[in-house]
């Protein structure tokens, strides 16, 4: 996967439009499109102390996830990126999707705080990598620095 043109691909969707709403939206379905094996690509976002879904392309999702559950709430707790390569053996798992099998959870940043993470999932074993890990991080880099978070 070429990481660097789907950074560069999100920074001129940023620049169309950077308000979080349409700018995860497009993120998710550029990922969705872009990325082979996954199932369900998307956003959580923060709201009233928990995390909340957001713009995704996929099955219908989990609306609430309380921090420190799941991966997506432990990624946000420990503001820490999951990679996860069996969900079955993840304590606390919320399974959306009974396909989904290998995960990865990244944290989205404002102003030195979590407010959103970026999930996406994998009807295959250990789909995410190390090299995937960093792209995306990098992907999720370029969203933070390019979003306007009016209204979040």
């Amino acid at each position: 996967m070429n990481y660097d043109l789907l950074c560069a691909q999100m920074a001129e969707l940023a620049k169309a439009e950077a308000w979080y709403v349409p700018l995860m939206a497009n993120a998710a379905a550029l990922l969705y499109d872009a990325l082979e094996d996954v199932n369900w690509a998307g956003f959580y976002l923060m709201r009233e102390g928990r995390l909340v879904l957001g713009p995704f392309v996929g099955k219908v999702a989990c609306i609430h996830i309380p921090l420190g559950r799941g991966v997506c709430g432990t990624a946000a707790a420990e503001d820490a990126t999951q990679r996860v390569e069996d969900v079955h053996r993840f304590k606390g798992h919320i399974a959306c999707d009974s396909a989904s099998r290998s995960e990865i959870v990244i944290p989205i940043h404002r102003d030195g705080r979590v407010v959103a993470v970026l999930d996406i999932d994998s009807p295959v074993l250990n789909r995410f990598l190390a090299a995937d890990q960093a792209g995306l991080e990098a992907f999720a880099r370029v969203i933070e620095a390019g979003t306007n978070w009016h209204g979040l």
